[in-house]
């Protein structure tokens, strides 16, 4: 199954307690309703609101709040409905403590938090930017404490941002962290709209301070942890621009791989609050469609309500299909064994042929076939990523499967520890580092290439033990045969298997 997800994502609704922009919101439901019609069957749909849900967090605007946001939840067009505040969802000083408080009311995150959605491997990070922003000072007089204050707030940002993702290790991840697609949604613009952009219809001047403190030092932050895409609400105007920094680890200068890039997408007010054009935007992340070059990529569209009246129509509309298409510049394909630990970790238990088409999916790569040229670097992390999914299909399949069906999975598991003992001796790991390698279930290939060398020792004889891996592989065939299942393990790599990630 390919790791597929959408994002609708509407901000600024500014909803009062008065009842006078539910027509908005109706309009924009039908419209909502018509644009998600085309993904009913990607497993992760998610509706975001990108902030200032409210105009202003009394009683009656938070209660029309929730039940705008539980008519939404009651549509079935979306599988998780997350917010985060805006400048307008806080509560004023000059208001009484007590539930005037959207944070509270509506369950909006105080600081960060981060949501992982396990199937499409989106990890979706909520960052609360109120304190960052310079907007209490856009019509003050700004002196240099003031903003070194506010510039403060932004590097503590980058810091909560951190702490949200957590380290590469994070329990409830399944596949390593740069693996992850990451979205961050915020309220506040990352970076200065351009001069114009802002409420131009009615002729109120620009508000050049209403973005983040320091934005490029939180974007390089955003950046280096592999955020591919910001989404915000916050000046009611359209915009997407690109933001790239050079790549430490790419290993040459020039050329799309030396850079980091990250895309932020703004949202117009989805209500067209104040008379402003009314928006929202639809974020498709899936396969491209390119047969050539298989891989995954952003697909954005944005719809555009002209001054509160009329239906919502494609804001790009020269495009074709009214759609932008971003590359991701970097590989999201999941190895096989770990899109089949994802599916075994949904299963509370396993069918025998569940485990057929499983064990032939995770053994039907060139790393277990004769394929001439050894790269044993490669076959260690395929073989260490391919023990951790066999344990899982062992657990799963254990209470239903048969007395001589247990004994072929552990003697399989015996042979996988073999070949990775066997790797990692050519490669000079010793049995500390090599124990080490097999705990970590989020092992992540560019870090065991970087860590260790890709050549054999120089004093080990490599034809004897590329013979040597053929027996075992052999041996692994004859395991799987008692499965009921031949898939010439050892011998010439087959066609399909040519095909596959190693």
């Amino acid at each position: 199954m390919d790791r597929s997800f959408v994002v609708a994502q509407i901000s600024d609704l500014h909803l009062d307690g008065s009842g006078r922009l539910l027509s908005a919101i109706e309009a924009l439901v039908a419209d909502l309703r018509e644009r998600m019609a085309a993904f009913a069957d990607v497993p992760d749909r998610i509706l975001l609101i990108t902030g200032d849900i409210v105009n202003d967090p009394t009683p009656p605007a938070l209660d029309e709040a929730l039940s705008v946001i539980a008519s939404l939840r009651q549509t079935g067009l979306f599988t998780d409905i997350q917010a985060v505040a805006g400048n307008h969802d806080v509560k004023r000083p000059s208001q009484r403590s007590g539930r005037h408080d959207a944070y509270d009311y509506l369950h909006l995150p105080r600081t960060s938090k981060s949501i992982y959605y396990r199937q499409a491997g989106l990890d979706l990070v909520l960052l609360d930017s109120n304190r960052a922003s310079l907007a209490t000072l856009a019509n003050g007089n700004i002196d240099e404490r003031a903003y070194n204050a506010m510039v403060a707030q932004s590097a503590r940002l980058s810091v909560e941002l951190a702490g949200s993702i957590g380290s590469a290790g994070r329990a409830d991840y399944s596949e390593p962290a740069e693996n992850l697609v990451r979205v961050l949604a915020l309220h506040h613009h990352p970076l200065p709209q351009a001069t114009g952009e802002g409420k131009r219809f009615l002729g109120v001047p620009d508000e050049p301070l209403m973005y983040l403190a320091a934005p490029a030092t939180f974007l390089e932050a955003a950046t280096s942890l592999n955020v591919n895409l910001v989404l915000h609400g916050h000046r009611h105007v359209e915009g997407l621009s690109r933001y790239s920094i050079p790549d430490p680890r790419a290993p040459r200068s020039g050329g799309e791989d030396f850079w980091r890039t990250i895309y932020v997408l703004s949202c117009p007010s989805s209500t067209g609050q104040g008379g402003d054009d009314a928006g929202f935007n639809i974020i498709h992340f899936g396969p491209t469609a390119e047969a050539e070059r298989p891989g995954y990529q952003f697909t954005i569209a944005r719809y555009s309500r002209l001054r509160s009246y009329g239906g919502f129509r494609p804001l790009d509309s020269n495009l074709p299909n009214g759609l932008i298409r971003l590359p991701m510049g970097r590989d999201l394909s999941r190895d096989p064994a770990i899109q089949s630990s994802i599916e075994i970790a949904s299963c509370a238990s396993l069918k025998r042929d569940q485990v057929l088409t499983l064990v032939r999916r995770l053994l039907s790569r060139p790393a277990f076939y004769d394929d001439g040229e050894q790269n044993w670097a490669d076959n260690l992390y395929i073989y260490l990523i391919t023990s951790h999914a066999w344990a899982e299909l062992d657990g799963r399949f254990a209470n239903a499967a048969s007395n001589p069906d247990i004994a072929a999975l552990a003697e399989v598991r015996a042979l996988l520890r073999r070949l990775i003992g066997q790797s990692a001796d050519m490669l000079g790991i010793d049995h500390a580092a090599r124990d080490e390698l097999c705990a970590d279930r989020l092992v992540n290939r560019d870090d065991l290439s970087r860590r260790w060398p890709r050549l054999p020792r120089e004093t080990v004889d490599v034809e004897a033990r590329a013979l040597q891996r053929l027996q075992l592989l052999r041996d692994l065939n004859d395991q799987v045969k008692l499965l009921g299942l031949d898939l010439g393990l050892g011998g010439a790599v087959p066609p399909q298997a040519g095909r596959s990630p190693r």
